[in-house]
C-alpha cells in the first residue's frame, strides 16, 4: 500500500536534514578549513582539491555527487533518494554560502579548530542521522555496498575511507595535520553518536508483579504503548508468572514507573537500553 510522501513525519525529517546540513556545513568552512584539516569521505577529497588547486570545496562535493546521485535514482528506493537529494543540495549551497565565515575567526591553535568543528559536524550530522536523512556522497556508497554485501560491516567500510583521507593528508599537509584531522573526525563521530541515541532513545522495560492486567491496561491507555505477556515461573516459589514487556521512548519512562508503583509499589522493574526500534508507534529507519 502506497503512502503520501508528503506527510508530517517526513517533512520534520527533511527540515532537520536542512537544519543538519547547515550546520556541517558551518563546521567545514568555519573551522576545518581555518586549520587546514580533513574530513571523511567526499567531503574530504573536495577539501584536498581545495588546499591543493584553490577549487572551492563547495562545488567538488556537488560534482562528486552527481554520479552517486544516480546510482541512488537506480538502485537504492525512493524515500533514500529524495532525502539523499534534499541532503546534497542543502549540504552543497550551504557550502558555497558560508564559506566567507572561514575569515570570521584568526585563532593560532588548530586544536580549538578541530574540537570545535568536529562538535558541531557531529551535531549537524547527528540532526540529519536522528531523522533519517542523507547527505549524500559517503551514505550513499554505504547503502550501495550493503545493499550488494549483505554482511559487511558500516564501520569497516568508514573506517576504510577516513584511512585514506588521513593517509593522504599525512603525506601532502604533514603529520600534525593528519594527526589534529583524527582529532576531528572522532569529535564528530562521538557527538554525532550522543545525538542519534539522545534523540531516538527508548527504553526496554519488564516488569513483575501480581497486579499484571491492571498495570498493562493503565501503560496502554495512558501511554499508548503495547505490552507483551511473557510466561515465567519463580525459581523459588515455582509459581507461574506473568512477565510484563513493553518498550517506551526516554520521556515516557517517569508516567510508567509512576503506573507501576501506584499500582503495586513491589513490582519489580527491569530498564535497559533499547535500540533500533521498528513497528508501529516507532520511526522506521530507512
Amino acid at each position: 500500500m502506497k503512502t503520501n510522501f508528503f506527510n508530517r513525519d517526513n517533512m520534520i525529517d527533511l527540515l532537520f536534514t536542512l537544519i543538519g546540513g547547515v550546520l556541517c556545513a558551518v563546521s567545514v568552512n568555519m573551522f576545518l578549513v581555518n586549520a587546514k584539516l580533513l574530513s571523511g569521505g567526499i567531503t574530504g577529497i573536495a577539501l584536498i582539491t581545495q588546499y591543493l588547486f584553490k577549487f572551492p570545496a563547495g562545488y567538488m562535493i556537488l560534482i562528486l555527487n552527481i554520479p552517486l546521485f544516480l546510482l541512488s535514482l537506480f538502485k537504492l528506493e525512493r524515500k533514500f533518494t529524495i532525502y539523499s537529494f534534499v541532503g546534497i543540495l542543502t549540504f552543497t549551497s550551504a557550502m558555497i554560502l558560508t564559506r566567507p565565515v572561514s575569515n570570521i575567526l584568526n585563532i593560532n591553535d588548530p586544536l580549538l579548530y578541530c574540537l570545535y568543528g568536529g562538535v558541531i559536524n557531529g551535531i549537524g550530522g547527528g540532526l540529519v542521522f536522528a531523522h533519517n536523512g542523507s547527505l549524500g556522497g559517503f551514505d550513499i556508497i554505504v547503502m550501495l555496498i550493503k545493499k550488494k554485501y549483505t554482511n559487511f560491516k558500516v564501520g569497516q567500510i568508514s573506517f576504510g575511507i577516513n584511512l585514506v583521507m588521513v593517509a593522504f593528508g599525512a603525506v601532502v599537509f604533514g603529520l600534525p595535520s593528519a594527526l589534529y584531522t583524527l582529532i576531528a573526525m572522532y569529535t564528530a563521530s562521538f557527538v554525532l553518536d550522543r545525538v542519534v541515541k539522545g534523540l531516538n532513545q527508548s527504553k526496554a522495560i519488564f516488569i513483575i508483579t501480581d497486579r499484571e492486567e491492571e498495570i498493562a491496561d493503565a501503560i496502554m491507555a495512558r501511554l499508548g504503548r503495547g505490552v507483551t505477556y511473557l510466561y515465567g515461573e519463580g525459581a523459588y516459589t515455582k509459581q507461574q508468572k506473568k512477565v510484563l514487556y513493553c518498550i517506551v521512548p526516554l520521556s515516557q519512562l517517569p508516567e510508567l514507573k509512576e503506573i507501576v508503583t501506584d499500582a503495586d509499589n513491589r513490582a519489580f522493574i527491569s530498564i535497559s537500553d533499547a535500540s533500533e526500534i521498528q513497528g508501529k508507534g516507532f520511526k522506521k529507519t530507512l
